[in-house]
């Protein structure tokens, strides 16, 4: 008999444990704080937010004076949440009173900054919704995505403003590579994100599921459907979500009211300096720039381009790929267009690395001795194609795109082509063209050889014309069996006997041989200095010798515009 009272006693404790587990409580009031997990932008810390959306808090305004929170009895909040104008249903709970009160309470500070933030994103928000007829509540979704954070990643990778994951933000047409991330451009990742919207409601029709399932994704939502025998209330499949989602449209409703009744909780925008409310444009970007390069020639600080612009990763706008808008101030718009040239070719050797090109030293094309080159840019005009230009440069269609990344023929007017490479002799090099090459024993007469470094095109028959020499004297003073040289060769294209210095007893003075000027003598002979100067009267004015190589002459004759990096 006590046998079968225990087996009935625990049949039916063990069927009253699967209904508790199987159905979800009615009353929502039992629900704690602990059961719920906050969205990740909730968990952010004030200062990396802060350093994230970069703002500067030294001259920080408040427009009331700030206080202590007042808490309201729930009828208010549930009033207040009612006639607030809204499409969406609002509705008020235990839930959502718990997530008013870490707005007011907790995050204070965090909402005080975000309604500041408010001014430069929500217009952006609501053009976009309006113009797809979506509701304008859902411009407060950005708050607890990522509070309003661009450069936001979650855990699981979600990028921006909205959140996007890598395949649904590339689905919606967000471009992502290492140097640009649109799920970071608060323009485009808007215009995904309505879209992505619009496309939830056509599923769901009802508000609080698309809003969930922007958040977990339709097949989560539609698990909890099924999992609820059928229902299609947000309410009703509430225990039937992911954890990290339950709390997300209470969380979305807390933000609608905070952001409508921040004064009476005596909450005030902080108005920093570096959120003040300025004329943006947008120019069309369609050559590769660093933004510090705009920075140092517009003179506007880097941080406001960043702030402008977080869809650059690297601070690199790779606009010889294709063109990327880059927004600005309205007033540095202008000097941006004027400027552009003065900008792309700012420094550039530091911020831009990376060789286009590096058959040449698979050929022997181009010599490693120097480690240095320089190329040859020339800006494309209205009538202009890769033929004439390949043409007129002395080089092919095929370098030409090589050099610069095209993958067709078709280019833009006012694009920077690189069309040709010069090697360009080190400091020490040119300062060693003339040098004391060997002493008469006697210390009567020096031999003074004047000596010339190979470049790229260069023979010996016209360096040998160029110095005024016959090509069997430079083969003879250089021990050369052929008219074969290398680019980076040193030759002697010159030899001249002069008086020697010699040492005067009674001054104490003293004959400086080649070894000794070599390590550096400040004490060097007249003739030597003479010399010297001549060779630096010789250059041209970017610092080179006299023997430039022909294809940058033959642009130059042609009146077209070539500058060398």
């Amino acid at each position: 008999m006590k046998r079968t009272i225990l087996i009935a006693l625990i049949t039916v404790w063990g069927g009253l444990s699967i209904m508790a587990q199987e159905t979800p409580p009615a009353d929502l009031e039992n629900i704690q704080d602990s059961m719920i997990v906050y969205p990740e932008s909730m968990m952010e810390k004030l200062s990396d937010l802060l350093r994230n959306w970069q703002l500067d808090l030294s001259n920080a305004e408040v427009d009331c004076k700030r206080g202590q929170n007042i808490t309201f009895h729930d009828s208010v909040y549930l009033k207040r949440l009612h006639n607030l104008p809204s499409e969406m249903e609002l509705s008020f709970n235990s839930v959502v009173k718990s997530y008013i009160e870490m707005y007011a309470v907790r995050k204070r500070e965090q909402v005080s900054y975000m309604l500041a933030l408010g001014d430069y994103y929500y217009p952006m928000f609501e053009q976009a919704l309006d113009s797809h007829g979506l509701p304008l509540e859902l411009k407060y979704l950005p708050v607890i995505e990522s509070a309003l954070n661009p450069v936001a990643v979650s855990r699981a990778g979600a990028t921006g403003l909205w959140q996007f994951m890598l395949r649904t933000g590339k689905g919606y047409g967000l471009e992502v590579n290492s140097l640009v991330d649109e799920r970071r451009d608060p323009y485009k990742s808007t215009d995904a994100a309505v879209r992505y919207l619009k496309d939830l409601y056509a599923i769901y029709g009802d508000w609080n599921l698309v809003i969930a399932a922007y958040n977990c994704g339709p097949g989560n939502v539609n698990k909890a459907i099924a999992r609820s025998g059928g229902k299609r209330d947000y309410w009703e499949i509430y225990y039937f979500l992911p954890r990290e989602t339950r709390g997300y449209v209470p969380a979305f409703i807390a933000a609608n009211y905070i952001m409508s009744h921040y004064a009476d909780h005596n909450i005030c925008p902080a108005h920093s300096s570096s959120l003040t409310t300025i004329a943006l444009d947008t120019v069309q970007v369609n050559e590769r720039i660093h933004l510090e390069q705009i920075a140092g020639v517009l003179d506007i600080p880097v941080s406001e381009l960043r702030r402008l612009n977080p869809q650059f990763r690297k601070d690199v706008i790779p606009g010889d790929f294709r063109a990327y808008a880059l927004v600005l101030p309205s007033e540095k718009m202008y000097a941006f267009i004027d400027k552009n040239d003065t900008i792309v070719n700012y420094e550039k050797g530091r911020y831009f690395t990376h060789r286009a090109n590096t058959d040449g030293f698979l050929d022997g094309s181009v010599s490693s001795v120097s480690g240095n080159t320089a190329n040859v840019y020339y800006r494309v005009k209205k009538g202009d194609n890769l033929s004439a230009i390949a043409r007129r440069n002395g080089t092919t269609v095929t370098l030409i795109k090589s050099w610069n990344g095209l993958r067709s023929n078709r280019i833009d007017i006012g694009k920077q082509l690189i069309v040709g490479q010069k090697e360009v002799a080190p400091e020490a090099d040119q300062q060693q063209l003339v040098q004391v090459s060997s002493n008469n024993p006697d210390g009567e007469t020096q031999t003074i050889n004047r000596y010339y470094r190979v470049r790229k095109g260069d023979t010996l028959g016209e360096i040998a014309r160029k110095n005024g020499v016959q090509v069997a004297q430079l083969q003879s003073w250089n021990g050369l069996r052929s008219s074969s040289i290398g680019i980076g060769d040193q030759l002697i294209i010159g030899k001249k006997a002069v008086a020697a210095s010699q040492e005067d007893p009674e001054s104490g003075k003293k004959e400086y041989t080649r070894a000794e000027t070599s390590r550096g003598s400040n004490i060097i002979s007249s003739y030597l200095q003479d010399q010297l100067e001549k060779v630096e009267q010789n250059r041209t004015p970017d610092g080179q010798e006299e023997e430039t190589e022909k294809s940058v002459e033959t642009t130059e004759e042609k009146g077209e515009t070539a500058t060398v990096e």
